[in-house]
């Protein structure tokens, strides 16, 4: 079993299940992304909001940075689950 299948999130219930959470917390990231670079951006129209505006463009590049290291946590726990189940199967024969 290799990381990043497809396959690997259609395994069993669990796995889809494991799936869509972590899809709606990558949308979730997504969307705090999107709004954090949004309102920042209208906070440098004005000089006095600047900083607060720098610093909605650094948590919303956090964000996007989350988002790869969230990916990759959500296949290694569905890859060690379709292992689990092939060590299951193994052990049966």
């Amino acid at each position: 079993m290799k990381l990043f299948r497809h396959e690997n999130r259609e395994n069993n219930a669990r796995s889809r299940e494991l799936y869509a959470k972590f899809e709606i917390a990558y949308t979730l990231i997504d969307f705090c992304a999107a709004v954090c670079f949004i309102v920042g951006s209208v906070l440098f129209f004005f000089e006095s909001t600047q900083t607060s505006a720098t610093w909605l463009f650094l948590i919303g590049s956090i964000f996007f940075a989350a988002k790869p290291c969230l990916r990759v946590v959500r296949e290694i726990k569905l890859y060690r689950m379709g292992d689990m189940a092939d060590l299951a199967k193994r052990y049966e024969n």
